[in-house]
């Protein structure tokens, strides 16, 4: 069967433990990624949040409402498959990092952006080895190679389920840095995202607020968070 059913069609959805790890079972007969793979994921968490959201459905299946579903089947239809290139995606992300660019003006913008990320760019330099060069305004900065070759490694250390997750931490906040932060549990997802927002935020209190700009910041909050989520969930121990 596909998972991706048009029509719910079975009653109950329930978590099963099985060779690898955890899935779930709709009326006994076992979820299976588009490409039908088992879906198979490492923690009892994470089984538990992808049963919550068949259990959620009701007449037609909704992929959109089932985002730890829609992770798991990226982790192993699509990360599996590509695992290099995601993670050099992911790491070429340390060479056009948020963090290292910075505005020119206003002084006050410029020492908030200081205050803010100043921290999180000296903690990974000093964890990883990796210092990162620090530019104001648009102009590309060069990184240095070994940094670059450093951040390649910590994301290899990820597991395909991991970088599902951090892939959109990532992706989200345009930074490597903000993402390994929440990652190493030295920032909520929370708080990292409002960092990422620092030049946004400046502008709101400059000038008010959007409300369809306020909508779509509050989206992708949700949406860094639950990516958070599905690091969490990927630990076996979860």
């Amino acid at each position: 069967m596909s998972g991706w059913a048009a029509k719910r069609f079975w009653k109950a959805a329930d978590v099963a433990e099985c060779e690898g790890g955890f899935t779930v079972a709709l009326d006994g007969r076992f979820v299976r990624t588009p490409l039908k793979k088992p879906l198979v994921v490492p923690s009892t968490g994470f089984a538990k949040a992808i049963a919550a959201e068949w259990e959620a459905q009701e007449e037609l299946v909704d992929p959109t409402t089932m985002p730890f579903t829609r992770a798991a089947n990226a982790a192993l239809d699509k990360v599996s498959a590509q695992r290099a290139e995601v993670c050099e995606m992911l790491a070429a992300y340390a060479g056009t990092d948020l963090l290292c660019y910075r505005a020119t003006g206003p002084r006050a913008l410029v020492e908030r952006q200081a205050a803010g990320w100043d921290p999180h760019l000296k903690w990974a330099a000093q964890l990883f080895s990796a210092p990162l060069q620090v530019t104001a305004g648009i102009i590309p900065v060069e990184q240095p190679k070994e940094s670059l070759a450093r951040y390649l490694q910590e994301v290899q250390a990820f597991s395909d389920f991991e970088l599902t997750g951090f892939h959109d931490l990532v992706a989200i906040s345009g930074s490597l840095v903000l993402a390994l932060a929440v990652a190493n549990q030295r920032l909520s997802a929370g708080d990292a995202y409002d960092l990422s927002r620092i030049d946004e935020l400046w502008q709101i209190e400059q000038w008010g607020e959007d409300e369809e700009a306020m909508e779509l910041a509050e989206r992708k909050r949700f949406e860094f968070l639950q990516a958070h989520q599905v690091m969490q969930m990927s630990k076996t121990s979860a």
